[in-house]
C-alpha cells in the first residue's frame, strides 16, 4: 500500500510541476499556452544535450534547464503572446502553431538535416539519460522499500512549489502578478508594468516545465513529442484545483496523482489514464470553477 502512495506521489509531483506554470500564467495573463509541453520536451533535451555536449551531470541540467526554458518562454512571450491578449482562442492557436515549430525544430535538427548535417542527441530517435548511481536504488523509510530517485522527484518539487509560494505570496512580484490576476486594467492604472510582470510570470512558468523535463528524463525516454500529453495533464491539474489557486494545484495534483497510481497498481497505465479522465470530467460537472478556485467580487 505505501508503495502505491508513493508512486502516487511521485506522478503528482511531476504533474504539479507542469501545472505550476500553467496555474500562474493562464491565471495572471488569461493565455492558454499550448507550447508549455515543449518546455517540458525542452528541459529534457536539455539533460541529453548537456551530457553529450558539456558533459554535465544530471543535478548540473535541473538550473540549465530551467534558465533556457526560461529564455525561450520569455521569447515567446515577447514576440506572440503579447500581441494576443484578450484574444483567448487566437492565443490558443498560436501558442500551438509555436509547439508544433519547436517539435519540428528538434525532429529536423534545427533544419540541419537537410543539409546532412547531424546534431547527435537531437533527431527524430528515441533518447536516454542515466541519472547518477546514487539515484538508481532504493531507501527504507519506515520498514518500506522507497525509490531514492521517486523521492528526489517528491523533494525537488517540494522545494520549487514552497519557493513558488514565497515569490507569489511574499513578494513584491507575487503581489503584482495577484493584483493583474484580479484587474490588469486597474493594476496598470496603479503604476505596475504589466508587460514586464507578464514576461516574467510566462519566463517562470516556462521555467518549471523545463524542470520538470529533467525530472521526466530520468525515467522515460526523450522524443519530440513528449511534452503534447504532458499540457494536457497539466490542464487538468489546473482546472481541477481552479484557476490560479497555487493551493488547488498542489492538492489537485495529488489527487490526480495518486488515482493515476493506485489504478494503475491494480489495472494497466491505460486503464488509469481513463479513471482520471472520468474524475475530472465528473469534478468539472459538479463544480466547473475548480475544488479550490478564487472567489470573485
Amino acid at each position: 500500500m505505501f508503495d502505491v502512495i508513493f508512486i502516487g506521489l511521485s506522478l503528482g509531483s511531476i504533474l504539479l510541476l507542469v501545472a505550476l506554470g500553467l496555474a500562474i500564467t493562464y491565471g495572471a495573463m488569461g493565455v492558454i499556452n499550448m507550447a508549455h509541453g515543449e518546455m517540458v520536451m525542452v528541459g529534457a533535451y536539455t539533460t541529453v544535450m548537456g551530457g553529450l555536449w558539456l558533459h554535465i551531470g544530471f543535478l548540473a541540467s535541473l538550473p540549465l534547464a530551467f534558465v533556457i526554458t526560461g529564455l525561450l518562454g520569455w521569447a515567446i512571450e515577447r514576440i506572440v503572446v503579447r500581441r494576443l491578449y484578450g484574444r483567448l482562442l487566437d492565443t490558443l492557436l498560436a501558442t500551438w502553431g509555436v509547439a508544433i515549430l519547436l517539435q519540428q525544430a528538434v525532429r529536423l535538427e534545427f533544419g540541419l538535416s537537410f543539409f546532412g548535417i547531424h546534431i547527435r542527441g537531437l533527431g527524430p530517435g528515441l533518447q536516454n539519460v542515466k541519472v547518477p548511481a546514487w539515484m538508481t536504488g532504493v531507501v527504507s523509510i519506515g520498514g518500506d522499500q522507497v525509490n531514492i530517485y521517486r523521492l528526489f522527484i517528491i523533494l525537488v518539487t517540494a522545494a520549487l512549489t514552497f519557493v513558488t509560494w514565497l515569490l507569489m505570496f511574499r513578494s513584491d512580484i507575487g503581489i503584482q502578478v495577484r493584483a493583474i490576476t484580479r484587474n490588469p486594467r486597474m493594476a496598470a492604472a496603479c503604476g505596475i508594468d504589466v508587460q514586464r510582470i507578464n514576461a516574467l510570470t510566462f519566463a517562470y512558468g516556462s521555467g518549471l516545465a523545463g524542470v520538470a523535463g529533467v525530472m521526466m528524463s530520468g525515467f522515460k525516454t526523450v522524443f519530440p513529442d513528449m511534452g503534447s500529453a504532458m499540457v494536457v495533464d497539466g490542464f487538468m491539474v489546473v482546472v481541477v484545483g481552479g484557476v490560479g489557486s497555487l493551493l488547488g494545484s498542489v492538492l489537485s495534483a495529488g489527487l490526480l496523482g495518486q488515482v493515476n497510481g493506485g489504478v494503475a497498481a491494480v489495472t494497466n497505465d491505460i486503464l488509469a489514464r481513463a479513471v482520471v479522465f472520468g474524475l475530472v470530467i465528473l469534478i468539472i460537472i459538479i463544480k466547473p470553477t475548480g475544488l479550490f478556485s478564487f472567489k470573485g467580487r
